[in-house]
């Protein structure tokens, strides 16, 4: 059974950093992409980036572009969303996602298969 499991969320300053990981288990994503998505209340699922598994190529979001970086770490099955200087606006629940087509790097919600639960970030200011 696939599981992603995201973690680290919670209340942060403006200006300030907090880092997501998500945990994979299940299976080998070596060949899918990863993907970090948010949603604020009242609002549709929005994209922050993505990250091929193999090779590490990224593609952000421009509301987070050198702001967040996405990592990962292959021994442990990890992917990490790095929040710097985060801003009120960003508050939302953060959602890991994988996906098997990586084409293209994918932007919208539909084109990923595995989502994990969400976890919720605050922004204050």
């Amino acid at each position: 059974q696939v599981q992603l499991v995201e973690s680290g969320g919670g209340l942060v300053q403006a200006g300030g950093s907090l880092r997501l990981s998500c945990a994979v288990s299940g299976r080998t994503f070596s060949s899918y992409a990863m993907g970090w998505f948010r949603q604020a209340p009242g609002k549709e699922r929005e994209f922050v980036v993505t990250i091929r598994w193999s090779g590490g190529g990224t593609y952000y979001a421009d509301s987070v572009r050198g702001r967040f970086t996405i990592s990962r770490d292959n021994a442990k099955n990890t992917v990490y969303l790095q929040m710097n200087s985060p801003k009120p606006e960003d508050k939302a629940v953060y959602y890991c996602a994988a996906t098997r087509d990586t084409t293209y790097y994918r932007v919208r919600p539909s084109s990923y298969n595995y989502w994990g639960q969400g976890t919720q970030v605050t922004v204050s200011s």
